[in-house]
């Protein structure tokens, strides 16, 4: 399957290389509509992204790997954010996280996003969720679960949101 922008997608994105002195300037707002559109980044989108702006491959895709808001691949439906700032350490998100990942079959030593292989489920540490009076704390989707245990991570595997 070949990689193609939707035409309103494509003509919005068009329109909004007029805003911006050089077309390059647009590179971040092309890159945030494109993985809005289709969930990721795939290297496709990188190319076409160089095409559309003039600019080389390599200067989108150093873009795309700097800026971790970015991803190159899709994630799962229940995406699953463990805090690993200090609060959140000290009391025990590490073991979170590789309790989860001991259950889903994901590599706990492993940096950056994991996605099970059913594309249910994507774990991940990240930086500070902004409760650390509740630590530890995991974003599951939208919900924040405060304190969270073992138990807790249990019943969001089985949920399977």
């Amino acid at each position: 399957m070949a990689f193609s922008v939707p035409a309103k997608l494509e003509a919005e994105l068009d329109e909004l290389v007029t805003h911006y002195p050089q077309k390059r300037s647009a590179s971040l707002m092309f890159l945030h509509a494109l993985q809005e559109h289709f969930g990721h980044l795939p290297r496709e989108a990188v190319e076409w992204t160089a095409v559309k702006l003039g600019l080389q491959p390599i200067n989108v895709h150093e873009l795309v790997t700097f800026y971790p808001m970015f991803r190159q691949e899709p994630l799962g439906r229940t995406q699953i954010k463990v805090c690993r700032t200090l609060s959140c350490a000290m009391a025990g998100s590490g073991e979170l996280r590789g309790h989860f990942c001991g259950k889903l079959g994901l590599d706990p030593h492993h940096h950056g996003p994991q996605t099970t292989p059913d594309g249910k489920f994507t774990v991940e540490f990240v930086e500070c969720l902004a409760s650390c009076g509740t630590a530890p704390v995991v974003l599951v989707n939208d919900d924040l679960l405060e304190k969270c245990t073992v138990a807790d991570c249990d019943r969001v595997l089985a949920q399977g949101r």
